[in-house]
């Protein structure tokens, strides 16, 4: 019988690493540059090749008997190593909580009847429309927001835009709303503590069988203004098997001590955590931000990294920091992760665009005037990427001789021989003849009024909604369902920085007047 023996033939290909500075890349080594590096889903396992097996006749010693003497020829069997690739992140291997704030002290009077996430925004969006939008373009399609302060008006939001029926249809997913509530025993009768008490409260619904194959739970922030594919972020915290993943962006002295800021090694890893550092703790945070891609102008412009509240955890890794590492930790930002950074594997993601945490009156009035500039730094039409609201089924707006400059007009609007410029118009709003509206965010109204009714309050001495004749408006932010009369001059000449006239119907802001939802402002009023 021929002798037949296996010889194992391979080809070793060495892997070429580079040796490259993290500084001297073109972009950050975290976010954008793992766009075109991390695709490949084969960094670090090289594809075996041309795996020979070979039968061959073997070599006859003289003189000894064989008993089989049948003949085989040489053959040859090529086997393809199987290719090892990175696993891909799974949409639906994923849920996302959206956490819906505190009590939105910062952003009052907006916050006055509204959670923070309710508050609108653009024209004709909602602060919550951010984050659901851009899970449902990223393929995330279970989805759970927290809930605990003047909720009417946000769930009222979410069940009109968001359902099974007539709203954006999920398919197998789900829009659950966690509202903060009362359960046995002394822990369950406490409001939600903190960001991390929140989902400890509701611990038992991660744990739930129709959850059972979630991988990962990304946490998200209800009030920020900003478009993110969250698959790119969860694929880096898969390549870099990463426990928890913050994502974050360069940031300036004049906001840093505003945010978690953090530091970390040249693999991304997140070596050291600070939430909001005053004085000497801010200036201990400063890093080298060449290390993300920046030049050294921007670097030294951009000397932080700020934390964007946005985290992806492993589910196990989640509970188990909940229910058991640390359980009477309250918040994710000021203890969960600076704790979780001793012993977990801590990532940090590169965010390299437009965000804005909208957490103050200035803060928002500034990123709804910014959507009027040009070009916008930020804009919601994308026909790839698009943001989602309420269907309103308004008509067109309807214009009468104005002039409008550097302006967003919502739908459903009436404008007659009036000026508008570097201003957002809200969804039913109706301006009046001679009216002049500059650096403005006008929200609009909750519903018409008829030619009628109108006629009938003005002939009654009252004010309907919207904006009459002949008023001056500048540097304003009107809330739903104003009544400003006639001859009105709101233009805070006087440049007051804060002031309290709720009984007048508005407040000023950082020298922004706010006038307050549903208030009247009589004929000839000047503020």
């Amino acid at each position: 019988m021929d002798s037949c023996c296996a010889t194992l033939k391979t080809n070793a290909h060495p892997i070429g690493i580079s040796r490259e500075s993290p500084r001297n890349r073109s972009s950050g080594f975290w976010g954008e540059s793992l766009k075109g590096s991390l695709k490949c889903r084969d960094l670090n396992v090289q594809e075996l090749k041309n795996l020979k097996i070979k039968s061959k006749v073997g070599k006859f010693k003289p003189g000894v008997a064989y008993s089989v003497i049948t003949d085989i020829d040489k053959e040859t069997v090529t086997y393809e190593a199987p290719v090892f690739e990175t696993p891909r992140a799974d949409p639906k291997n994923v849920v996302s909580i959206i956490l819906g704030g505190g009590a939105g002290t910062r952003l009052f009077p907006l916050t006055s009847r509204r959670a923070k996430p309710a508050v609108p925004i653009g024209g004709c969006y909602r602060l919550i429309d951010i984050p659901m939008s851009n899970c449902i373009n990223s393929g995330i399609k279970k989805i759970f927001i927290m809930t605990q302060f003047n909720s009417f008006s946000l769930n009222r939001h979410l069940a009109k835009t968001y359902n099974f029926g007539n709203g954006v249809n999920f398919g197998d997913g789900f829009v659950e709303v966690l509202a903060a509530t009362q359960t046995p025993g002394d822990a369950g009768k406490r409001w939600f503590q903190g960001t991390a008490d929140a989902v400890r409260q509701f611990i038992w619904v991660f744990e739930d069988a129709k959850n059972k194959n979630v991988e990962n739970i990304l946490i998200l922030s209800g009030d920020h203004l900003y478009r993110m594919d969250y698959m790119q972020f969860l694929q880096r915290h898969i390549d870099t098997n990463a426990d928890i993943t913050v994502s974050c962006l360069p940031m300036d002295d004049s906001r840093a001590s505003d945010y978690g800021l953090m530091k970390i090694d040249d693999n991304g890893r997140i070596i050291q955590f600070a939430e909001k550092p005053k004085g000497p703790d801010l200036k201990a945070m400063q890093v080298d931000t060449t290390v993300l891609g920046l030049n050294e102008t921007d670097a030294e412009k951009f000397p932080y990294i700020a934390s964007m509240g946005v985290y992806v955890f492993k589910t196990d890794v989640l509970l188990k920091l909940l229910r058991w590492s640390y359980p009477h930790c309250n918040d994710f930002g000021s203890e969960i992760i600076p704790s979780a950074v001793r012993d977990h594997n801590v990532q940090a993601y590169l965010f390299n665009d437009y965000w804005e945490d909208i957490g103050t009156i200035k803060s928002f009035f500034d990123a709804n005037l910014g959507l009027t500039e040009q070009p916008p730094k930020f804009e919601f039409y994308d026909p790839k990427t698009p943001f989602f609201t309420s269907p309103r089924f308004l008509p067109p707006t309807k214009v009468e001789k104005c002039r409008i400059v550097d302006a967003i007009i919502s739908h459903g609007c009436f404008l007659r021989e009036c000026s508008v410029q570097h201003s957002i118009v809200g969804v039913r709003s109706r301006l009046e003849i001679g009216v002049e509206l500059q650096d403005t965010m006008m929200m609009g109204a909750d519903y018409y009024q008829t030619e009628a009714e109108i006629a009938s309050l003005l002939a009654e001495g009252k004010v309907p909604i919207g904006v009459g004749e002949n008023t001056k408006i500048k540097n304003c932010i009107i809330d739903k369902n104003a009544k400003i009369g006639r001859d009105v001059i709101i233009t805070n000449a006087d440049g007051v920085e804060e002031a309290e006239r709720s009984s007048e119907g508005f407040y000023i802001r950082s020298g922004i007047t706010v006038i307050l939802k549903n208030a009247t402002i009589k004929d000839g009023t000047i503020i």
